[in-house]
């Protein structure tokens, strides 16, 4: 089969000027602000399109921004049911004498999954982090190798774990888009436990420690994640925060200092949040077009896509968005719901910037011996042959 130019649809959304205008003085958007980190990334959650970057694909050492890897196969394994949370672990003398932050466990004592997590995410203990990954894999080495299987179906091509903890190791180390990739999705499969990430404080044992991430206080709208910092990584940031329905993601690799990294995410979620939007082009299994179908029991079927069609944009630029609608032709039943029966191109100005099929909204039988009699012979007088 083939793919028939059904038409171009063109989707103007003069929601803004192409500037941002205050009276009579027009302002163009300005580029990103001036990051002086080893990297960074500031993505669109909805969409997952990169607002700006810098040395995005640089591999360097992820400190505690690691635990937001062992926090994803945590999470997995709950989900999963082969976890729960009131699962009682021992703590092994390695994960007690692990250095760095700790949450301050003892050794051959028993504690739930939840307070260790919350030892993970909130307080950064290293000791937490290696009890989990034990109890999980048995040893940190395979949970290591279970770490790098899932950076590989996330599709972070550029991170290699060997530890739970982001301790410094040779051969231990991420790309700010892959963590921007992997906060992503924790945000999305994980609703139920993202919470966490937003907690200040968290005492165990008598001893309460704050959340070192200065964003949850300096913003409300900052609801996460992790901070990290070794001498070889310096100070990195991964932070995510909403406003009204616009989530962004910024990821800041090795700054200088602990203030200039949280200064440096909150410029770029106010940079992105200031001069970008984000808006549905097409909601998720709602009809975008109508197709031609042959030998079917229906003359039509109803096209649209599988997930909602998002892009982000500089404010005011929606009338340079275009999209184009290809349908496979000919269509030839029977037709199941969900068959992909074409594609959906998006264009700002000549740029592609995503493509999806276009599926059958509904499921369309074989048609009758008269209805197949009828087409062809349609399709004899319009020298079509279906």
């Amino acid at each position: 089969m083939k793919l028939h130019h059904f038409f171009v649809l063109y989707v103007f959304f003069l929601l803004f000027a192409n500037t941002i205008a205050f009276g009579e003085t027009v302002i163009p958007i300005p580029g990103p602000p001036s990051v002086s980190a080893k990297s960074y990334v500031l993505e669109d959650f909805k969409t997952g399109q990169i607002i700006a970057e810098s040395k995005a694909d640089q591999k360097v050492a992820p400190a505690s921004i690691t635990k937001l890897m062992t926090a994803y196969i945590v999470f997995s394994e709950l989900k999963r049911g082969n976890l729960h949370l009131e699962d009682q672990v021992l703590i092994s003398e390695h994960a007690w004498k692990t250095g760095g932050s700790r949450t301050f466990i003892e050794v051959n004592t028993r504690i739930p999954v939840e307070i260790l997590i919350k030892g993970m995410v909130i307080q950064s203990g290293n000791d937490a982090s290696v009890a989990l990954a034990e109890h999980i894999a048995g040893t940190e080495e395979v949970f290591a190798a279970i770490m790098n299987q899932q950076a590989q179906k996330l599709g972070m091509t550029g991170s290699h774990f060997m530890n739970s903890t982001g301790l410094p190791s040779d051969n231990h180390y991420v790309t700010a888009r892959d963590i921007s990739t992997l906060t992503r999705a924790i945000i999305q499969d994980f609703p139920e436990y993202y919470g966490w990430f937003s907690q200040e404080s968290f005492t165990y044992n008598n001893i309460t420690q704050y959340n070192r991430d200065t964003l949850l206080k300096r913003d409300p709208s900052v609801d996460g994640l992790k901070t990290g910092y070794t001498k070889a990584a310096g100070y990195c940031l991964v932070s995510s925060a909403k406003r009204e329905d616009m989530r962004l993601i910024s990821v800041v690799m090795g700054s200088k200092s602990p203030q200039s990294r949280a200064n440096e995410a909150l410029a770029l979620l106010n940079y992105g949040f200031r001069f970008y939007e984000t808006n549905n082009i097409y909601s998720a299994l709602e009809p975008i077009t109508n197709a031609l179908v042959r030998r079917g029991a229906e003359k039509e079927i109803p096209l649209g896509v599988a997930h909602d069609l998002a892009v982000v944009l500089p404010r005011g630029q929606w009338k340079k968005l275009s999209s184009a609608i290809q349908v496979t032709s000919p269509i030839i039943a029977p037709i199941k719901k969900g068959e992909e029966l074409g594609a959906i191109t998006v264009k700002f100005k000549s740029d592609l910037i995503l493509e999806r099929p276009l599926i059958a909204l509904t499921t369309i039988p074989e048609g009758s011996r008269w209805q197949k009699m009828s087409d062809w012979v349609s399709s004899f007088f319009s020298k079509e042959t279906p």
